[in-house]
C-alpha cells in the first residue's frame, strides 16, 4: 500500500467474510472489497489480484507441476491451528446491519462479477441448469462457465479480435468442451481454443466471486441477479 509492504493476521469475521489485521498499523482490512475500514490506512483499499477459486482435481489437471501450499507441519504437530472453524461458518446466523433483500435465499450460492462498473448475480442454481450462460454486462458479451466437477466457475470476454462469440457445450466430450457457433473451435475450461480456426486463441478471464447472495449483495447494493425465466 503506497509502495509499503503489509503483513496481515486474521481478526476476526464480519457478514460472513475475514476481517485482517495489518502487522505494520493495526489497521482492519475487509476481504471480500479489500477496504480498510479502521486505523491509520482507513479509506484505502488493496488492489485486487486476479485468482481463481477451482476444485484441487481441476487445478491439478490444469497444473500438474504446480505447487501447494501446506500446513507447517511443526504447528500441525502442535495442535495449534483452529480446528473446525471453516465448517461453523454456514451455521452461523445471518445478522447484518441493513434489511435483507429477498430475491433470493440469503445463503444463495452466487458467482458475482462486476464488468466497468455494473455487478450482477449468477446464481449457482442458474448454472447448473444451464452452462454456458452467455450475457451482456457493463456493455461487454460475458461467458459464464460451470466446469466438469460442477462446482468450480469461470467467466470470460466473449469477444475475441473484435469478433463476439455465441458459446455451446459440445456434446459427448469425454471432458469439458465448449464450441463456438461462428467457427466451429474448440474451447476449453481455461478459456484456449483447442482447435479449428481460432486454435491457440485465448479468452480474456473476467474476475468472479462465489459467494452467499446476502454478503454479495451488501458489498455490491445496486446488483442485479440473473434469471433464466427472462432468457
Amino acid at each position: 500500500m503506497n509502495g509499503r509492504q503489509l503483513n496481515f493476521r486474521l481478526a476476526g469475521i464480519n457478514n460472513q467474510n475475514f476481517i485482517m489485521r495489518d502487522e505494520e498499523t493495526g489497521s482492519w482490512w475487509q476481504q471480500v472489497s479489500g477496504a480498510c475500514i479502521q486505523g491509520e490506512l482507513k479509506g484505502t483499499k488493496l488492489a485486487p489480484v486476479f485468482h481463481d477459486e477451482l476444485t484441487f482435481g481441476l487445478w491439478q489437471r490444469e497444473k500438474p507441476n504446480g505447487r501447494v501450499l501446506r500446513p507447517d507441519e511443526k504447528i500441525l504437530a502442535a495442535g495449534k491451528y483452529e480446528s473446525d472453524w471453516e465448517s461453523q461458518i454456514g451455521k452461523m446466523p445471518v445478522n447484518v446491519s441493513q434489511q435483507l433483500d429477498k430475491t433470493l435465499e440469503p445463503r444463495s450460492l452466487v458467482v458475482g462479477i462486476k464488468v466497468n462498473g455494473e455487478s450482477k448475480a449468477y446464481p449457482m442454481s442458474a448454472l447448473e441448469k444451464q452452462s454456458p450462460i452467455i450475457d451482456r454486462l457493463g456493455d461487454k458479451q460475458i461467458v459464464v462457465v460451470l466446469g466438469a466437477d460442477k462446482k468450480s466457475v469461470r467467466a470470460f470476454d466473449a469477444e475475441i479480435d473484435g469478433r463476439k462469440l455465441e458459446f455451446f457445450i459440445k456434446p459427448d466430450a469425454p471432458d469439458f468442451q465448449l464450441t463456438d457457433a461462428e467457427t466451429a473451435s474448440v474451447w476449453d475450461f481455461s478459456g484456449k481454443a483447442a482447435s479449428g480456426e481460432l486454435a491457440g486463441k485465448q479468452l480474456q478471464k473476467i474476475a468472479s466471486l462465489k459467494d452467499y447472495w446476502f454478503d454479495w449483495k451488501i458489498y455490491n447494493p445496486n446488483t442485479t441477479v440473473y434469471d433464466l425465466g427472462n432468457r
